[in-house]
């Protein structure tokens, strides 16, 4: 009796194992307490050139756990917003749920998130920095209404050609471990959208 609870058991482990194994990672959820900004901030954001952004907690609006993100923008022509967590940012709280040193990045095709939509029609970069400073870029339009999972697969994402950080090795080859995401609404528009359930998707 007891060498067929013990197979079983090893049954379930494996294959829990086996199930992990064939899932997708998360990155980050925003089950954060509080969106705070400065030094110490959750989540790292901002806006210049006639752009505007107000980064906050929905708890009303989420796609799973207890919040999602929300972003109230506007985007002028000539501006610039960025909302990003990741390593190496001003707000040192802004880290991922995972340290990117410890992720097998060779196994991951690519990034995904949840967006909540309102057929605003505006247009939304999801920006990438890799290992080598340099800028990638996804562009989604915001064409649907309510909860959508983006996947944004590593050979769509281009190279920023609009700037690039002075820091950036500029070699057009995604670097890896990427280290920061961030979500840029792009001029011109104005609205509020959500984002939920960043992970990375299983090759």
């Amino acid at each position: 009796m007891k060498k067929i609870f013990l197979a079983v058991v090893l049954f379930l482990c494996a294959a829990g194992i086996s199930l992990a194994a064939d899932g997708d990672l998360l990155i980050d959820d925003f089950e954060i307490t509080a969106v705070t900004i400065g030094p110490e901030g959750t989540v790292d954001f901002g806006a210049g050139n006639g752009s505007t952004v107000n980064v906050s907690a929905s708890t009303d609006i989420k796609n799973t756990g207890k919040q999602s993100l929300k972003v109230d923008f506007e985007a002028g022509n000539g501006g610039y917003i960025y909302v990003a967590k990741g390593t190496g940012l001003d707000a040192r709280n802004a880290s991922w749920s995972i340290n990117p040193e410890d992720i097998q990045w060779v196994e991951y095709q690519g990034f995904s998130f949840y967006m909540y939509g309102t057929d605003s029609k505006a247009r939304l970069a999801f920006d990438i920095k890799d290992n080598g400073n340099e800028l990638w870029r996804f562009v989604v339009a915001d064409d649907f209404k309510g909860w959508k999972k983006i996947v944004c697969n590593f050979d769509k994402f281009m190279v920023r050609d609009d700037w690039q950080p002075d820091t950036a090795d500029k070699n057009a080859k995604i670097d890896f471990p990427i280290k920061i995401f961030q979500f840029e609404p792009l001029a011109e528009s104005k609205g509020t959208l959500y984002f939920d359930t960043v992970e990375l998707v299983k090759k």
